[in-house]
């Protein structure tokens, strides 16, 4: 399949056709990461993140927990106290 690359703002773009995104099983939206080397582009689907859950993320925590206040700033509009 042939296309051409066209001006899209101030960078350059290649639509693909929803044919090509089929046989590769990619939908819009999706993570995917762009590999160049010197004459080619790659495109592949990356898998979806896994998310620590709250036990994972505080497994290598030690020590106590020193709760400090922080100051936000100023009110700027209509926040409620």
């Amino acid at each position: 399949m042939n296309t051409t690359i066209q001006k899209w703002g101030n960078s350059q773009a290649i639509r693909l056709p929803k044919v090509l995104l089929e046989t590769a099983s990619l939908k819009e939206n999706e993570q995917v990461q762009i590999l160049a080397t010197q004459n080619q582009i790659v495109i592949r689907k990356i898998g979806p993140k896994k998310r620590k859950t709250l036990k994972e993320r505080l497994a290598g925590f030690e020590g106590d927990y020193v709760f400090q206040e922080w100051d936000t700033g100023k009110p700027v509009g209509n926040e409620v106290f």
